[in-house]
């Protein structure tokens, strides 16, 4: 058996690319093919040895599932906990951003622009605003990404 696996995967080395996505089709059930034969090669080479070994065993299917459930960073609850739902929705801090009372200092054509970071929004001039852009937009009268302006 071994040896006609090992000659099997020897003539698709030799194959042309229509014969070898006729026998993509024939073992994946029909599913389309790619164009490259490398590929080609390379997945038919591994579908044969699967179905002339016996694949992988109930074990070590039952073990693959336990890990990916205990390590999945996607679907791990211990490193993304259901939340509660509540009324208000969470607000979240962009990480590029100082802790509120820091001062954020800008020169800006000679002049000195000074803002303060605040638990929900920035002061310039007295004045609250809600993002760095409209900050920006207030100095320069263009439109400016504010973490751009401000170089955060």
């Amino acid at each position: 058996m071994q040896e006609t696996l090992s000659t099997q995967i020897e003539t698709l080395k030799q194959a042309p690319i229509n014969e070898l996505k006729k026998q993509y089709k024939e073992l994946f059930k029909g599913a389309n093919s790619m164009h490259q034969k490398t590929y080609l090669q390379r997945k038919i080479a591994y579908r044969l040895q699967e179905l002339g070994r016996g694949g992988i065993s109930v074990k070590a299917k039952e073990r693959l599932e336990k890990l990916i459930q205990e390590y999945d960073p996607i679907n791990n609850k211990a490193l993304r906990p259901d939340k509660p739902a509540s009324k208000q929705p969470e607000i979240v801090k962009d990480k590029r951003l100082p802790i509120p009372g820091t001062i954020i200092t800008k020169k800006y054509k000679g002049s000195s622009c000074q803002v303060k970071v605040l638990e929900k929004g920035f002061e310039y001039n007295g004045k609250i605003y809600k993002s760095l852009s409209s900050i920006a937009k207030e100095i320069t009268g263009a439109h400016w990404n504010g973490y751009l302006f401000f170089n955060l």
